[in-house]
């Protein structure tokens, strides 16, 4: 059956029934939890966006743009100058994605945060939107990429697509819609020119991984944003884009590949409130190993010497995807199991540090990467995608055996990182951008969308 031949109530196409549905979606949401959840989404986005501005991908965007003499009202992170909304969204998003520790919808194995927060950001600010207005289209925007995440399957992924950019432009587009107060059919019609730059490949995962992984989510909020600005100039895109034939589902899919996903429960929770905050600086599927290591290390004094091994038990997509043992640059070793297990060992392993220059050539953690072994666990591979899982074992010197088994590593929704320890991430983060008493203005800020009339106050804070 083609995707063309799916549809949802009274024969309208399903994508477009989402559509529609995140599009109406009430202010009086935000009064509870699901507003505390938005924020929170915020300012996890823009702690990552300000430190991977310092960082050499983040510069090298930022100076791309600056040296372009882009014009417009959207903040660049790390710059007290503003600039076009799209390009603010190229930038802020390579930025928000560039250290690993953007948030993930598991399960649906997309990175949402970096896409979706520098569109909608950049479209409030240049429309004057409120920060009510911005929050929803946040909200939107998470639950259209988790839903295309969980419609796309895992076997597109398996074969090379990373998912955050091929979901990543359609949720950008549906969250900067919203904000910009776009009708319905003009956001479906923005959504058909988007998915004509869906895509992405994985070759950063091994070796010399380069930086073009981190503009992903760059790429796309920046589509969500150009598409959006087009279509409200009457440029057309296909109306059925997504679950159409040659569609996004159909073309890029694959054989698990399921269009009722982008519907089932529709209304019922939300992808947000569900989302994963991630603790440590690495692919999502190595934290369940950082996370059992941190546990051995507070449980026993050990120094990197007393290691004589480490045996990983794991999914098999974990150990065909990231067991580099010798990864050359930061993208590879945060992909790479023995890497993270090294630095898990002999740094703090939520530190962003751990995987810079210094830590690449860091003889302590070659030395206990080239001692990590991985195996296939037929338990742990069963529970993936919907879980991820590890039994890590370490043997120290004289014998002493230390082993855990980690499902659902803390920051995701089983073991979720509260309000207080996700502000405390965003100070760690935003550190190298602004002194103390300009990370608590952001934060405040922050705390104050729901009932501010514009984003002005939160901008003013951002490019302090």
């Amino acid at each position: 059956m083609t995707m063309s031949q799916h549809s949802g109530n009274h024969g309208v196409p399903q994508s477009q029934h989402l559509v529609e549905h995140l599009v109406h979606l009430k202010p009086v949401l935000l009064d509870g939890t699901l507003g505390a959840h938005a924020t929170m989404a915020l300012l996890d986005t823009v702690g990552c966006g300000l430190y991977g501005a310092h960082q050499q991908w983040g510069r090298i965007l930022r100076a791309q743009i600056l040296g372009e003499g882009s014009r417009g009202k959207a903040t660049l992170f790390g710059e007290n100058v503003t600039v076009a909304p799209s390009r603010a969204a190229l930038a802020n998003g390579t930025s928000a994605h560039g250290i690993e520790l953007d948030d993930i919808i598991q399960g649906a194995l997309v990175h949402p945060g970096a896409c979706v927060v520098p569109a909608a950001l950049a479209v409030a600010e240049e429309a004057g939107a409120s920060g009510e207005r911005l929050l929803l289209g946040i909200i939107a925007g998470y639950e259209m990429m988790a839903r295309l995440g969980f419609a796309l399957g895992a076997e597109h992924n398996t074969r090379g697509y990373h998912t955050t950019s091929v979901a990543g432009p359609v949720a950008a587009t549906v969250a900067a819609g919203i904000v910009m107060g776009l009708t319905v059919e003009t956001i479906l019609s923005a959504i058909g020119i988007a998915c004509s730059s869906a895509g992405g490949i994985k070759a950063f995962t091994q070796g010399t991984g380069g930086m073009v992984k981190r503009m992903h989510a760059g790429r796309s909020a920046e589509t969500g944003v150009l598409a959006c600005e087009l279509a409200q100039r009457g440029f057309t895109g296909p109306m059925a884009a997504i679950d159409g034939h040659f569609g996004l589902l159909e073309v890029i899919g694959g054989p698990d590949t399921d269009v009722d996903a982008l519907t089932n429960n529709l209304g019922n929770d939300y992808a947000i409130e569900k989302v994963w905050v991630k603790a440590y600086p690495c692919c999502g599927l190595i934290h369940c190993v950082s996370h059992a290591i941190e546990a051995i290390r507070k449980e026993t004094a050990l120094t990197p010497a007393d290691v004589q091994q480490i045996v990983v038990h794991t999914s098999r997509r974990a150990v065909e995807h990231n067991g580099d043992p010798n990864p050359q640059e930061t993208m590879a070793a945060q992909y790479s199991i023995p890497y993270c297990a090294g630095a898990a060992v002999v740094k703090n392993p939520r530190d962003p540090a751990s995987f810079d220059a210094d830590g690449l050539r860091d003889p302590d953690i070659r030395r206990v990467a080239a001692l990590t072994q991985l195996r296939i666990d037929e338990k742990m591979d069963a529970l993936y995608p919907a879980h991820f899982a590890a039994h890590v074992e370490m043997v120290l010197k004289g014998g002493r055996r230390y082993e855990r088994t980690v499902i659902d590593p803390h920051g995701t929704a089983s073991d979720a990182c509260d309000a207080a320890e996700i502000e405390a991430k965003f100070r760690l983060l935003a550190k190298p951008a602004k002194d103390a008493q300009r990370m608590e203005n952001v934060i405040s800020a922050v705390r104050g969308l729901r009932g501010a009339s514009s984003v002005a106050a939160f901008s003013t804070a951002l490019h302090a």
